[in-house]
């Protein structure tokens, strides 16, 4: 099965990481409440980085990596892969805040 690590901009200017089989879904999820606890004082605005191709085992130590970075990290991590022609997953990225 292919696994996914994702980076999710919350509403206070944070970054959460995580991986899932399927990112749409995983967002949706988070979004609505059924996700993480960590959603529960904070909304899921949209998702921001996404590596694809991983198996379970690679895509929970490559979210263990990404998780020890800082945020000032986190947040070049996503502008780097903002210039590789990434697709936005959820819409209207307008409404979001910069990271920087």
């Amino acid at each position: 099965m292919n696994w996914h690590v994702y980076i999710i901009l919350c509403s206070d200017g944070s970054l959460y990481t995580g991986i899932t089989t399927d990112p749409l879904r995983r967002f949706h999820e988070h979004a609505n409440g059924r996700g993480a606890k960590y959603f529960r004082g904070r909304q899921a605005l949209r998702v921001v980085y996404l590596e694809n191709d991983h198996t379970r085992s690679t895509a929970g130590k490559r979210e263990l990596k990404i998780k020890e970075l800082t945020h000032a990290d986190k947040c070049i991590l996503v502008t780097n892969f903002g210039k590789g022609g990434f697709q936005e997953l959820t819409p209207e990225p307008e409404l979001v805040p910069k990271l920087t």
